[in-house]
C-alpha cells in the first residue's frame, strides 16, 4: 500500500496563535486543502468534535481525517486520568477512521508561549524516563485496543524535542508507541531528521513533513526568539521549499515500506503566506518527491 497525502490546517489557521487566520472559515481550509489535492486533513481548533457532525462535512470535500494533536500530561497525571481525558478525542478519530492519534507530552511546555525564547524549554526530568516509559505504553496499549496507534510528537519547547529526547522515548517505550518523525521540528532542535528515521525506522507510523528556511534559522536562534515569534519570521516552509533532504528521509521510509500519511505542516503567517499557493506548491513538491522515492 502507498503512502496518503495529507495537510494540517494550520496552513489556514493555527492552534497555537488563534489570531493568525482567524477570519478564515473551516469550509475554506477543505475546499482550498482539497483543490491542492490532499486526500486528507489532520484537526484543527475550528474543527466540530462530534463524528456525526465532522463527518459528513468531510465527506462533502471527499477528504479523510487524518489524525488530530492530543495533549499528554503523564508527568501529572497516572495512566486512568489520562484515558479518562482521552475519550472524547478517542472517540473521535475512532468513528471518523483515523488509524493514528498525535500526542505530545505537555507539562511545562512553552511553545505556546510567544514571550519565552524556545531554547528556555523545559527538560525532561531524567531520573523518570523509566516510569514514564513504562506509563506512556500502557496508555498506547489502551488506544491501540481501541483501534488507535499513538503517534509520539517530538516538538519545539517541550521536553521531548531533540535527537536525544527521542532516544530515550523510544527506549524506555513498547512499539506501541509509535513515532511522529517531524523533519522541521528535528532540523530546528539541531538534530539530523535522516539519522534519526533511520535510528527508529521500525517505529515511524506518521511523518510531519515541515521544511525549514535555513537563514532564517541561523537567525532565530542568534536572536534567541520564541518558538510562535519564530515562527512568524517564516523559520518553517513547505517540503522542497527549505534546506531538508527530503530524498534521503523518504529513502529511509521505503526501506522500511511506511504506507501512513505524509502531512504538510508548515504553520506560517497566511497574511504572508498565501495559504492556497503554499497548499498547491506543498502538495506538488511532497508528491513528486514521494514518487521519487517509490513511496506513491
Amino acid at each position: 500500500m502507498s503512502v496518503q497525502l495529507g495537510i494540517n490546517p494550520l496552513t489556514w489557521t493555527n492552534d497555537d496563535m488563534p489570531t493568525l487566520g482567524a477570519e478564515t472559515p473551516l469550509e475554506t481550509c477543505l475546499s482550498e486543502g482539497r483543490q491542492a489535492g490532499f486526500a486528507g486533513f489532520e484537526l484543527g481548533n475550528k474543527f466540530p468534535r462530534k463524528a456525526s457532525i465532522l463527518g459528513p462535512i468531510l465527506a462533502e470535500h471527499d477528504l479523510k481525517l487524518v489524525s488530530g494533536w492530543y495533549s499528554l500530561e503523564l508527568l501529572s497525571r497516572s495512566v486512568e486520568e489520562e484515558i479518562e481525558a482521552v475519550q472524547e478525542h478517542l472517540t473521535l478519530l475512532r468513528e471518523l477512521g483515523a488509524t493514528v492519534m498525535v500526542a505530545c507530552e505537555v507539562t511545562n511546555c512553552i511553545h505556546g508561549a510567544q514571550d519565552t525564547p524556545v531554547h528556555l524549554r523545559p527538560l525532561f526530568p531524567a531520573e523518570r524516563w523509566e516510569e514514564y516509559g513504562q506509563k506512556l505504553t500502557e496508555f498506547a496499549k489502551y488506544t491501540q485496543s481501541q483501534g488507535v496507534q499513538i503517534a509520539y510528537h517530538h516538538h519545539m519547547g517541550t521536553v521531548i524535542e531533540t535527537a536525544e529526547d527521542v532516544d530515550n522515548l523510544m527506549k524506555y517505550t513498547g512499539p506501541e508507541v509509535g513515532l511522529l518523525l517531524d523533519t522541521g521540528h528535528l532540523t530546528y532542535a539541531g538534530a539530523d531528521p535522516v539519522a534519526v528515521a533511520k535510528r527508529w525506522a521500525d517505529r515511524i507510523n506518521h511523518v510531519h513533513c515541515k521544511d525549514i528556511r535555513a537563514d532564517v534559522l541561523a537567525d532565530v536562534k542568534n536572536r534567541k526568539l520564541s518558538f510562535l515569534d519564530s515562527v512568524l519570521e517564516g523559520v518553517y516552509t513547505v517540503p522542497g521549499d527549505g534546506c531538508i533532504d527530503y530524498p534521503a528521509v523518504f529513502s529511509v521510509l521505503k526501506e522500511v515500506s511506511y504506507s501512513g500519511w505524509l502531512v504538510v505542516e508548515a504553520e506560517q503567517d497566511p497574511a504572508i503566506a498565501h495559504p492556497l499557493t503554499y497548499a498547491t506548491m506543498g502538495y506538488k513538491n511532497l508528491e513528486n518527491l514521494a514518487k521519487q522515492a517509490g513511496l506513491l
